[in-house]
């Protein structure tokens, strides 16, 4: 299995420094998460039942009823590629490592275009093309005009575009989402979490969005109760508060900047609302400064790059900082 961020108790262990210890700024999952409140008996009692709401609520949120909550984003990428007739697929690299993982699984050809343009992944003449929007973990970002365009071209030539826009709930305008399994984007797949924006990792609630008939094919493959009672309702409830989302944004926007502001001086800085990446060879060498003062960063063994998820409250940002100081006076 891959690694990810989020593993605190393996840091914990190898760096001998108490759990409770730790600044966990290794995953992009927003510290200050959606209030989940009581949650009703019932939900725990009975089966999921798909007319509570959710599908309700999430075509409201995204603007687009072609959708089917799963288990996590993660539960899309897993069954997209063997639901999928096999051909290439040209991944914008770097990227998610379960994508391409997925892909390969399932008997696909996959091709890594590493920091490609789309107009250059379309140019590669690949049926598919897979791409995070904003990119993790570079955070870079492709135009929404662009991304329609390219769904366009794909269609006519019978193929698929694929985007994750697993980061992308901070800024909305630029989300295609509402275009999937439409009549203007009938080829085109968006994947959505509720693990980042909402910070409800934990619960385990995506979506997927594209035409009818495949939504219907992925139900079939994961089977009945693909999403539990609790999960589905925290995330109807989450997705119908529109005050704590437009809060959230704002807040975000802010600490983004903020992020992205503190890491300049410590190499090449790209940034969403949701983390900050820095490009540097000696991201390994801070990672460890870093580890050693109880402050968990996402190391990529194969690009020299550093990514920081956002601090909690004003007193990790200052413990940030005094770390990142120490590491300058070095």
């Amino acid at each position: 299995m891959l690694e990810h961020g989020g593993r605190l108790r393996a840091a914990a262990a190898h760096y001998d420094i108490p759990l409770a210890d730790w600044l966990d700024l290794s995953t992009g999952i927003n510290p200050h998460p959606w209030p989940v409140p009581p949650l009703p008996v019932e939900v725990w009692q009975r089966l999921p039942e798909p007319d509570d709401g959710l599908e309700a609520a999430a075509a409201a949120y995204y603007g687009n009823a072609n959708l089917l909550p799963v288990a996590g984003s993660q539960a899309a990428i897993q069954w997209l590629p063997a639901l999928l007739p096999r051909a290439a697929v040209a991944c914008i690299a770097p990227l998610y490592a379960e994508h391409p993982q997925a892909w390969q699984h399932a008997g696909h050809k996959v091709r890594f275009l590493q920091n490609a343009t789309l107009p250059r992944a379309l140019a590669v003449a690949t049926p598919y093309v897979l791409f995070c929007n904003p990119n993790n973990p570079t955070a870079d970002h492709h135009p929404r005009q662009i991304i329609l365009e390219a769904a366009q071209t794909l269609h006519k030539r019978g193929g698929t575009l694929i985007v994750d826009e697993a980061f992308i709930d901070p800024t909305p305008e630029e989300s295609v989402t509402a275009l999937a399994g439409t009549a203007d984007a009938p080829n085109l797949i968006v994947l959505r979490s509720l693990g980042k924006f909402f910070g409800l990792g934990g619960a385990r609630v995506g979506f997927i969005f594209g035409k009818p008939e495949l939504l219907q094919r992925m139900a079939e493959a994961m089977g009945p109760w693909a999403v539990s009672g609790p999960a589905r309702a925290v995330a109807r409830m989450a997705l119908a508060d529109r005050d704590w989302q437009a809060a959230t944004r704002s807040e975000l926007l802010a600490t983004g900047a903020r992020l992205g502001e503190l890491l300049a001086a410590y190499g090449e800085v790209k940034q969403t609302p949701l983390f900050a990446t820095i490009n540097s060879s000696e991201a390994e060498v801070l990672h460890e400064h870093l580890a050693h003062r109880g402050i968990l960063t996402r190391r990529f063994e194969q690009q020299p790059l550093l990514r920081f998820g956002m601090p909690t409250g004003e007193s990790d940002w200052q413990r940030l900082a005094d770390a990142l100081g120490d590491w300058s006076k070095t």
